[in-house]
């Protein structure tokens, strides 16, 4: 076992946890009218979850199946999520062009 390894799952866990309260703010601010969003983005953060967290479980799954340390099967769980958390900041944080006159 590498003797980083924990460190660097803790530090995937706290990244992906400050960009999924980076989405929220922004989708909230959306909600208010504050930010420019999506009329689609209510459905898409209600949709989004599932999926998300079943890839997780089907990759931390796998990993404790391939005998993998405590460490190696958090970090394999918080991949999927923290990739949707990463495409969802960096949509919405994406500069919205005004619609054309």
């Amino acid at each position: 076992m590498n003797s980083y390894q924990p460190w660097r799952s803790a530090f995937a866990f706290w990244s992906m946890m400050a960009q999924a309260q980076t989405v929220v703010t922004l989708r909230m601010w959306g909600m208010m009218g504050l930010l420019p969003a999506s009329k689609r983005e209510n459905h898409t953060m209600v949709s989004e979850k599932a999926p998300a967290f079943a890839k997780a479980a089907v990759a931390a799954g796998a990993a404790a199946m391939a005998g993998k340390s405590p460490d190696q099967i958090a970090a394999a769980a918080i991949r999927p999520i923290k990739r949707r958390t990463s495409s969802n900041v960096k949509r919405l944080t994406k500069p919205k062009r005004p619609p054309l006159s």
